[in-house]
């Protein structure tokens, strides 16, 4: 346990945020400050923290009163030291008997030091401000007397940014400082020292943190984007929302994809996110593709010789899902396929590109929302964006993008039955959309092209059930009869395949890895089924 002796001028907000939060398991073991009447010492006696009061005497100086001080906090025990707003300077009296003093300054050091951060930072026009959390040194001299020059120049431990907006005074830069900088960035320093994994070195004037290097899973994350549209609500009308964009992306995205039908309505919160799951989607083929996605799943995909036969296989998969989705190509889109997303309503489209006549075609539909990536069809497959994050209340999560990519030479064959050559065209194709179906997925496919998927079921036997219903009720002039299945994740017992084979399917790809592998190959073999596990999953929960 990490024990804090805190010195405070005021409301010592940020040690009562600190005492709050615990982190590293620290806590405050006393609080002082120079003045009866601080709030802190109110506030501090409410949670049971002692406290202590050294006024400045007249014309005492500093390391007299530094020594009183030091007697006052004689009688705790303390491993830390924390500054809040302790408006004195310390000399080496109090620095060399204590722990490690640390101070936060209301600015990104050493950028604007001294007394006004805020309002210095605001003259001179920047356009983020923040906060440092420093170790403190001594910047006096032998008679004890202030060293200008050497405010402030403690060994840096952290520091956090915040944006000047447009309108900010000095007021509100102060407090959007303490909530959104102070607040986050001394406890994160706090936690460091109570965990052991900061080391100062004030020779080299410099902290090193165990752990805090870079890579792509760094120990801080400092995200910065710019709003780049305001969306007519979020995922419902009484939610707000508002696009965000990485400028420094290279990528073809959605986000920096031009419309082209000026008059259609802007994208939705809901447009976007579909768009983006659909053309992740067709990012995965070389060949001529299409996919039509209805609220971040597929309703279909397929590959062809052509972009509109391709298209054409990917709606039949489920043309009543398909409904009111999203299509994405990844080639250029002629006027064949153009005419064919027409003949049903669609909310986007979205291709590197389009000729005249297809883009003629497309903004006959008035609220058709025509995206333009504005890149040559090659530029889909490379990848520049390594990881993804989604955010939760309170963190947010960061992992790698699913990029792997599985080969014939990946796949274990593990039945008596080898499937055919045809049947591992489709199990890889199977493979590429099932990266993209929601968990527990399964695709059904026959060729290199759907022909029933069952997404985001809680029960894998439910999502071959579904599959199969779709299959058999709303696919145009396909069937499940001698498809190839694909699974997320491996079967835990043999029920899904028996279900499977009742429906139709003669291959199986999966991951493999289940107790009862062995009952799933036996149960595939007793069915006439061939099967190959891959040794790695695809799961998708969002």
């Amino acid at each position: 346990m990490t024990r804090i002796a805190g010195l405070a001028g005021n409301r010592g907000r940020n040690l009562l945020h600190i005492d709050d939060l615990e982190p590293g398991g620290a806590e405050l073991a006393v609080v002082l400050a120079t003045a009866p009447d601080a709030p802190v010492l109110d506030a501090a006696a409410e949670r049971g923290i002692p406290t202590e009061v050294v006024p400045l005497g007249d014309d005492e100086s500093r390391r007299d009163h530094e020594r009183r001080v030091l007697d006052a906090l004689a009688d705790h025990e303390f491993d830390l030291v924390c500054l809040d707003g302790y408006m004195r300077i310390l000399s080496d009296t109090f620095l060399d008997e204590t722990p490690t003093t640390l101070n936060v300054h209301p600015s990104l050091l050493p950028s604007f030091p001294g007394m006004d951060a805020w309002g210095d930072a605001l003259d001179a026009g920047v356009k983020t401000v923040g906060c440092t959390v420093h170790v403190v040194t001594d910047a006096t001299d032998e008679d004890g007397d202030v060293v200008e020059s050497e405010v402030d120049g403690g060994p840096i431990v952290t520091q956090e940014p915040v944006p000047v907006y447009e309108g900010d005074d000095r007021e509100s830069l102060k407090e959007r400082v303490l909530y959104e900088g102070e607040f986050t960035a001394y406890p994160r320093a706090v936690k460091w020292f109570a965990e052991g994994r900061a080391t100062v070195d004030c020779e080299s004037n410099t902290v090193s943190v165990e752990g805090d290097e870079g890579g792509p899973l760094p120990a801080r994350r400092v995200v910065t984007e710019d709003r780049h549209a305001d969306l007519r609500y979020g995922e419902n009308p009484h939610q707000d929302a508002a696009l965000y964009a990485d400028y420094t992306c290279e990528e073809p995205s959605v986000v920096h994809a031009d419309q082209l039908n000026e008059g259609a309505k802007a994208l939705s919160y809901n447009n976007y996110n579909d768009a983006d799951g659909a053309l992740n989607l067709v990012k995965e083929f070389d060949e001529p593709a299409a996919a039509v996605i209805k609220h971040t799943n597929p309703a279909g995909c397929a590959t062809a010789d052509t972009l509109a036969e391709a298209y054409s296989d990917a709606l039949s998969t489920d043309a009543k899902s398909a409904y009111g989705g999203i299509v994405a190509l990844n080639r250029e889109c002629d006027a064949e396929t153009a005419e064919l997303i027409n003949d049903s309503f669609k909310e986007v489209v979205v291709a590197p590109g389009y000729t005249d006549d297809a883009l003629a075609t497309l903004t006959e539909k008035k609220n058709l929302r025509v995206l333009d990536l504005g890149c040559e069809p090659a530029a889909l497959r490379e990848r520049s964006e390594p990881m993804t994050s989604k955010d939760l209340v309170g963190g947010t999560l960061v992992q790698e993008r699913d990029l792997a990519e599985v080969t014939r030479r990946d796949l274990e064959v593990v039945t008596e039955r080898e499937p055919t050559d045809e049947e591992i065209e489709t199990m890889l194709f199977a493979w590429k959309v099932q990266k993209h179906v929601k968990s527990n997925g399964i695709v059904f496919a026959t060729d290199t092209e759907t022909v029933g998927l069952g997404v985001g079921q809680v029960s894998r036997v439910d999502a071959v059930e579904i599959a199969a219903m779709k299959a058999d009720r709303d696919a145009e002039g396909k069937s499940a009869e001698g498809a190839v299945m694909g699974s997320d994740a491996f079967f835990p017992f043999p029920d899904a395949v028996e279900k499977a084979a009742e429906a139709g399917i003669e291959a199986v790809i999966q991951p493999g890895g289940s107790k009862r592998d062995d009952q799933v190959i036996e149960a595939c073999d007793e069915l006439g089924m061939a099967m190959v596990m891959t040794g790695q999953r695809c799961f998708r929960h969002d």
